[in-house]
């Protein structure tokens, strides 16, 4: 059946659409890390000394995070997916301008948490506007561009960062405070997040040509629409099929009372495992690994330039095993990738727990390293955003979708503030065995309790996981 209603397809016409809603994802990826370059020069500019002060300019957009995915869902079923998306391009396009103008640390941090509001409406709503477009057939390979376009994101950060630092070099014998006599000191920084704004506009600009979602033109009673954009995805009878699809999954519930639909125990226990796949995707421990390569990296014995030289291979290895995720997640299935995800992380994670124990450093901890991004990048990373779009159902999808991302972006930030904790009160071998704890736990959970939504319309996923 799904070969056959699929197989009309204007596939470039969706990839087109996916792309132009991704790029959330890429301005995502570079807003989280910019800040990395810009660190020691903005540091210098604003005068700041306290690590509490250092902490909360990193951690800020985080904040705004939160905010964003947990206000952006009702916003998202009112005024559709498209709408959202076109105002964190004008979010990001505002933090980017205003992050590398801002002449205050108090204003630098608005334009960061402004930023941050950007990323979590992009992190909540792009994945769920391209599940709702997308065929069951190639769903999954088109929201891991989400995920994909995220890792681009960071790489692209990271190389804007060196270009711009390496165009105006430092003499090796200024440091400290001198640095912010250089040009990198002066503007190189400002620069850094000031090039953002390019991405910004081509996101701001795609949106003006990409439709509304189908489902929630259906949602909100423009079905002459829905029909419309169906019709240009797959043709005559790939649009009557699933508009009928669509509108007998919202029978009744153009006017309901979505959080009362959420509290309905069928519903509910939906979206206890769409919160849960969201919280695993951040205490798997993975971004312990972004965030802390650079002292794990040195606990495993490297100087500074192989800590450089080792960020940059996380960074080839992410990107590259991302690719493998979604040429293979539509063929093999999401349940199937996030549990061998889990139970692999928790091996790797084991095994460099060993490495700490007994002291073994070198580079067989870089290969372990590189396996847990591979195993993550593989699995986790895209699966999650997969899961993440196709679970819910359709009368409470915008609302239940921010209510994990919000889940998501909160473990985010345990996450990030209790290692440091955890190293200094169980080492790096005890920390990495409770990860790998949790990642098998993980799996437990995935395999008794995730379902396979692997080749199958949204609104079959919605009766199977409320029927």
């Amino acid at each position: 059946m799904g070969e056959e209603k699929n197989s009309n397809l204007s596939k470039s016409y969706l990839l087109g659409i996916s792309l132009a809603a991704a790029l959330g994802g890429l301005l995502f990826g570079y807003d989280l890390v910019v800040i990395g370059g810009a660190k020691e020069f903005y540091e210098l500019t604003f005068g700041l000394s306290s690590p509490v002060i250092k902490g909360w300019a990193v951690s800020s957009c985080i904040v705004g995070c939160i905010v964003g995915a947990f206000f952006v869902g009702k916003p998202a079923d009112l005024f559709g997916r498209k709408m959202m998306l076109s105002i964190a391009a004008i979010l990001f396009l505002i933090s980017a301008a205003g992050s590398g103008y801002a002449p205050s640390f108090f204003q630098f941090i608005i334009y960061r948490i402004i930023g941050g509001i950007g990323m979590g409406m992009a992190s909540t709503i792009s994945p769920m506007y391209i599940s709702e477009l997308s065929p069951e057939s190639i769903r999954g390979r088109l929201v891991s561009l989400q995920q994909l376009n995220i890792v681009i994101g960071i790489l692209l950060a990271q190389l804007v960062n060196y270009l711009i630092l390496k165009s105006h070099p430092i003499p090796e014998d200024v440091s400290g405070a001198a640095l912010l006599d250089t040009w990198n000191g002066q503007t190189g920084w400002r620069l850094m997040f000031l090039a953002e704004g390019f991405w910004a506009l081509l996101f701001f600009f795609c949106m003006l040509f990409v439709p509304h979602s189908p489902r929630w033109l259906c949602k909100v009673e423009r079905e002459e629409e829905a029909g419309n954009v169906l019709r240009r995805i797959g043709g005559e009878d790939y649009s009557k099929m699933y508009l009928a699809d669509i509108k007998d999954s919202l029978k009744g519930g153009h006017h309901i009372n979505e959080l009362a639909e959420i509290l309905k125990p069928k519903v509910a226990k939906i979206v206890v495992v769409g919160i849960f796949i969201a919280i695993f995707s951040q205490w798997c421990g993975i971004n312990v690994i972004f965030n802390y390569a650079h002292d794990i990296f040195k606990a495993a014995g490297y100087n500074v330039s192989g800590v450089l030289f080792n960020l940059l291979i996380v960074g080839i290895t992410n990107f590259l095993f991302t690719i493998v995720a979604m040429v293979s997640i539509d063929k093999l299935g999401r349940k199937k990738l996030i549990l061998a995800g889990a139970v692999t992380l928790g091996v790797s994670y084991t095994l460099l727990g060993v490495c700490f124990n007994i002291g073994s450093q070198g580079i067989h901890v870089l290969g372990l390293v590189l396996l847990s991004i591979a195993f993550f990048a593989s699995s986790i990373g895209p699966v999650t955003w997969v899961l993440l779009s196709e679970i819910f159902p359709n009368k409470i999808r915008g609302l239940a979708t921010s209510i994990a991302v919000f889940a998501m972006w909160i473990a985010n930030f345990l996450l990030a503030l209790t290692f440091p904790s955890l190293i200094s009160s169980l080492d790096f071998d005890k920390t990495f065995w409770l990860y790998a704890s949790i990642c098998f736990l993980g799996a437990v959970f995935i395999k008794l309790c995730v379902p396979e939504t692997k080749g199958k319309t949204l609104e079959q996923i919605e009766r199977e996981v409320t029927g």
